[in-house]
C-alpha cells in the first residue's frame, strides 16, 4: 500500500512529470540532498530542444553522448521548405488507395508528415542500415545551401540525394550512425498514436547504444522488449569459433503499458482425468528459482499424504509455497503427487482460473524465418536474388499482427525492399482489414553489375515499388482477398516556391508582377495542392478530385475538406459557386484577384456565403 506523504505536492517533479511528457530525451538522474537517486532534467538538453542555436554547458551526469548529439536534436527541429510531388506514373490504383510509398531522404520526409500524420500511426517498424564499417548513413546538414553542402561532402548519388559512406578508414565510430539515427527516431516519436509501438531491426553492433537513444526519446518505462530471432544457421567461417546467428528487434511504445495481443492459449494439455468438479486442469510446477538461503522458510520435505513418502527440497530450486500455503493446497486437493520416483510433485492449474484466453508473446521468436526467407521471397517475385538482406516476412508480419488493428497505419522509414509492405498485404488478405501502409526509401543507386540492372531497376526505390507490384499481383491471385493493392507514389523535392516566397526582404526592390510570380514555372497545380494538404495537416491518401469550373481548375480534397484554386482571374461568380460546398479551407493564389479590393470582396463573400471556412493564399 502507499504511504501519505501529508504534505502538499511537490510541484517542482509535477513540472517535471510534464516536461517528460513532451521531451522524455531531458530526464535524466541526479542525487537529492540525501545522496538518493531522482529523476530529474537535463537543463542543457533543454535548452538545446527550445532553441535553433547550438546550446553550450556540460556538467556531470548519467547519459549517452557522443560528438554530434546536439546537433542531431537540432537538425531534427528545424523546418525545411521541400514537398512532396505526385508521380501518378509509378502509383497502382491512385484515385482509390490509402497506400503511400515515398522516395526521398526519410529524414526531410518525416518532417513533412509531421502536421498530416500526428499521432496517427500505429506502428512503425524500420530495419536500418547496420554500423558495421561499409554501409551507407545519412549525413544531414540543413543549415547550408545545397551548393555549400555538395562541396563540404562531396559524395552524392546520381539523383543528387545527400549520401556519404562510413568507410573502413572510419572504423566502426559510432557518432556518424547514432546522429543519424537519434534525429529521424526523435521525429518519429511525433508520429505515432498514443498507444502505438515501434520495432527496431539491430545487430550487435549498435544494440546497446540503440537501447540508450530509445530510452530517452521513448523514455525507459516504454521499453516493451528487447526480441531475439535466428537469422541464419550457423557458419563453419567462424574467426573465433563462436557463429554470431541471431539479431534483435527492440521494442518501445510510445507511452508505457503497451499491451500485445499475445498468442492463442494452447489448451489440449488440459484435461480431468480424476473428474474433478472444478473442470479441467494442467500440471505446473511448485518449485521457484531461489535457494535455501534466500527463502529458508520454503525449504523443507514435502510429505505425501497418502504414501507419507517425503520429497526432500531442492537447495538450490525451493518450495514456491510457505508450509502453510502448501498443506491448504493439499486440503483443496491441488498437488498431484507422481506414480514414478523420480519425478517431483506438480501443482494443478485449472483452466476456469486463467485471466487470458491467450499467452503472452515470448522474446526470443522461435517460430519465424532466417534471413534465407526473405532472400528467397523476393527470388520468387523476381526470379533472381536482386536483394540479399531483406528481413524474412514472417518476422515483420508477426511483430505487425500482434500490435495492430484493422484500419491501423504502418510506417517503415527504411523501406529497402519494402518487405513491411508485403506483410500488410498478406495480414490484410488474411482477416479482410484495410491497413494502410506508409514506405519511405532514398533512391539509392544499386551496383551496376546487380541482377536488378537486367530487369531495369536502377535504384533501391525501383525494387521496392516492383515487388510491392509483383506481390500484391501473386496475393490476390492466391487469395482473391478484396482489398487494397494499390499505392500512392510520391517524391521527394525542392518547394513549389521561389525563393522569393521565403526571402523577399533579401531581393531587393522588385515590381509587383515579379512578387506575384512566386511559384516555379515547371510545378502543376497538383504539386501545389500536395504541399497544401501538408501544411494543413491532411493525409496523403486522401480522396482529390479535379474539375474545370468557368475554364478554372477547381482542387478538392476529401470532398470540401479543401478547396484550391491556383489559377488567374478568379471571378465573383466563381467564388460563390465555392462557397455552396462549404468548404473547411480554401486556398488561392496571390495572384487570383487582381488587386487588394478584389481580395476583400472575397472575404465578405465567404464571409456571408460561408461563413466557417478559413481562406488561405499562396
Amino acid at each position: 500500500m502507499n504511504k501519505l506523504t501529508m504534505k502538499s505536492a511537490d510541484l517542482t517533479q509535477v513540472n517535471i512529470d510534464k516536461i517528460a511528457e513532451l521531451f522524455p530525451n531531458v530526464i535524466t538522474e541526479a542525487r537529492d540532498e540525501h545522496g538518493k537517486i531522482k529523476r530529474a532534467v537535463d537543463f542543457d538538453l533543454l535548452k538545446q530542444e527550445l532553441s535553433d542555436i547550438h546550446v553550450e554547458g556540460e556538467k556531470e551526469r548519467y547519459q549517452l553522448t557522443w560528438p554530434g548529439k546536439k546537433e542531431a536534436i537540432l537538425t531534427a527541429n528545424l523546418p525545411i521548405d521541400k514537398t512532396l510531388r505526385p508521380v501518378k506514373e509509378d502509383s497502382i490504383d491512385w484515385e482509390s488507395t490509402q497506400n503511400i510509398y515515398i522516395e526521398g531522404d526519410n529524414l526531410e520526409v518525416l518532417k513533412l508528415l509531421q502536421e498530416s500524420y500526428l499521432n496517427k500511426v500505429k506502428c512503425i517498424y524500420i530495419d536500418p542500415p547496420y554500423n558495421t564499417g561499409n554501409d551507407f548513413v545519412y549525413k544531414d546538414n540543413f543549415n547550408e545551401s545545397t551548393d555549400e553542402y555538395l562541396a563540404n561532402s562531396g559524395q552524392i548519388d546520381e539523383s543528387g540525394y545527400r549520401l556519404i559512406s562510413n568507410p573502413t578508414s572510419n572504423g566502426r565510430f559510432h557518432s556518424d550512425w547514432l546522429t543519424m539515427m537519434y534525429s529521424r527516431l526523435k521525429i518519429s516519436r511525433s508520429l505515432l498514436k498514443e498507444d502505438g509501438v515501434i520495432f527496431i531491426s539491430i545487430d550487435d553492433n549498435e544494440l546497446y547504444n540503440m537501447k540508450k537513444i530509445c530510452d530517452e526519446i521513448f523514455g525507459k518505462e516504454s521499453f516493451v522488449g528487447c526480441f531475439v530471432w535466428k537469422r541464419r544457421a550457423s557458419s563453419a567461417l567462424a574467426s573465433n569459433l563462436v557463429s554470431t546467428d541471431h539479431e534483435y528487434v527492440l521494442s518501445y511504445g510510445k507511452n508505457s503499458g503497451i499491451v500485445f495481443k499475445g498468442k492463442e492459449k494452447n489448451y489440449t494439455t488440459y484435461k480431468n482425468p480424476d473428474y474433478d468438479p472444478r473442470g479441467p486442469w494442467t500440471l505446473g510446477d511448485l518449485t521457484v528459482g531461489m535457494t535455501k538461503d534466500q527463502r529458508p522458510n520454503q525449504f523443507y520435505d514435502l510429505i505425501d499424504p497418502e504414501t507419507g513418502k517425503a520429497y526432500k527440497a531442492n537447495p538450490n530450486r525451493v518450495w514456491a509455497f510457505i508450509p502453510e500455503s502448501m498443506n491448504k493446497l493439499l486440503a483443496e486437493n491441488r498437488v498431484v503427487f507422481p506414480k514414478d520416483i523420480n519425478k517431483r510433485p506438480m501443482l494443478k492449474r485449472f483452466m476456469s482460473e486463467l485471466k487470458r484466453d491467450v499467452d503472452p508473446v515470448s522474446t526470443l521468436l522461435s517460430d519465424v524465418g532466417m534471413n534465407s526467407e526473405g532472400t528467397k521471397v523476393i527470388k520468387d517475385h523476381f526470379d533472381i536474388p536482386i536483394f540479399n538482406y531483406s528481413k524474412p516476412l514472417s518476422l515483420v508480419e508477426q511483430l505487425i499482427e500482434q500490435v495492430t488493428d484493422s484500419h491501423d497505419i504502418i510506417l517503415d522509414f527504411f523501406s529497402g525492399s519494402a518487405t513491411t509492405a508485403e506483410a500488410v498485404l498478406k495480414l490484410n488478405s488474411k482477416d479482410n482489414s484495410t491497413r494502410n501502409f506508409i514506405m519511405i526509401q532514398i533512391p539509392e543507386a544499386i551496383n551496376d553489375s546487380a541482377e536488378a540492372q537486367t530487369l531495369s531497376l536502377s535504384n533501391i526505390c525501383e525494387i521496392g515499388k516492383e515487388r510491392i507490384r509483383r506481390a500484391a499481383k501473386k496475393i490476390k491471385d492466391e487469395t482473391g482477398a478484396d482489398i487494397d493493392y494499390g499505392f500512392r507514389v510520391y517524391r521527394l523535392d525542392s518547394s513549389n516556391m521561389k525563393d522569393v516566397y521565403y526571402t523577399p526582404d533579401r531581393l531587393g526592390q522588385m515590381n509587383l508582377d515579379d512578387v506575384a510570380l512566386n511559384i516555379k514555372e515547371e510545378r502543376s497545380g497538383e504539386d501545389l495542392l500536395i504541399q497544401v494538404m501538408l501544411e494543413c495537416g491532411l493525409e496523403l491518401s486522401l480522396p482529390i478530385e479535379s474539375k474545370e469550373i468557368e475554364g478554372k481548375t477547381i482542387h478538392c480534397v476529401a470532398g470540401n475538406s479543401l478547396i484550391a484554386c491556383f489559377d488567374v482571374e478568379v471571378s465573383e461568380s466563381l467564388i460563390k459557386k465555392i462557397t455552396k460546398d462549404q468548404p473547411l479551407r480554401v486556398v488561392f493564389r496571390d495572384s487570383s484577384f487582381q488587386d487588394d479590393s478584389a481580395r476583400i470582396n472575397v472575404e465578405e463573400l465567404f464571409r456571408l456565403l460561408s461563413p466557417s471556412t478559413e481562406i488561405q493564399v499562396l
